[in-house]
């Protein structure tokens, strides 16, 4: 029987796929909006001591006023659109799980890129339930498990789904790697439910 979701992780976290979580009808429309709507930045990331510019733009979206710290950046929000609420309360339908805030990524071709790394800041919360939607271009998104070295690889297309929770973000290691191959701009929502001061 065919389901509308699949497990991509074989242990040590969740990372369920939904491919067809947004309408194919509607993710064109919703991508343009998205890059008329959003101030994007090209912050500089922290590595190894000195400053290189972060491989695509991207944009943080919060209500709760908290800056978004990773790689030595610090990112003061944006107050959230109609549209990026209303997705983020489609992710809260589909996943069950409570989100207030989202980092919106653009990959403009496929030089625009992600290392490894995980979510794991503070900010996040102990095991964070993160939804990643995707619009526009198909990329690949690979996780490597931090002790075993094993390797997922998923296509993210247009209008899909990727939830990762429980143990993911300890456990594992993601990225979006540069291809040659051309390929059209993706814009990537990350929703999350970041920890406030009023939060325990």
């Amino acid at each position: 029987m065919f389901s509308d979701q699949q497990e991509m992780l074989p242990f040590d976290g969740s990372a369920l796929l939904f491919p067809k979580f947004l309408e194919t009808t509607q993710t064109s429309q919703i991508f343009q909006q998205i890059m008329d709507e959003t101030p994007w930045e090209m912050p500089e990331m922290v590595m190894f001591g000195k400053k290189y510019p972060q491989a695509g733009l991207s944009t943080w979206f919060t209500n709760t006023g908290v800056n978004y710290v990773y790689s030595g950046i610090t990112r003061t929000p944006y107050v959230m659109t109609p549209l990026l609420n209303d997705i983020m309360n489609a992710c809260t339908l589909k996943s069950g799980a409570q989100y207030n805030s989202v980092l919106v990524n653009l990959y403009r071709d496929g030089s625009d890129s992600v290392s490894w790394h995980s979510d794991n800041e503070a900010v996040n919360g102990s095991e964070p339930t993160i939804a990643s939607v995707s619009l526009g271009a198909t990329r690949r998104f690979d996780l490597r498990h931090k002790e075993s070295g094993e390797t997922v690889r998923v296509d993210l297309e247009d209008g899909s789904l990727l939830v990762m929770s429980g143990l993911s973000q300890h456990c594992w290691v993601h990225q979006i790697a540069k291809t040659k191959t051309k390929v059209g701009p993706r814009i990537n929502l990350t929703f999350r439910r970041v920890v406030t001061s009023q939060q325990p």
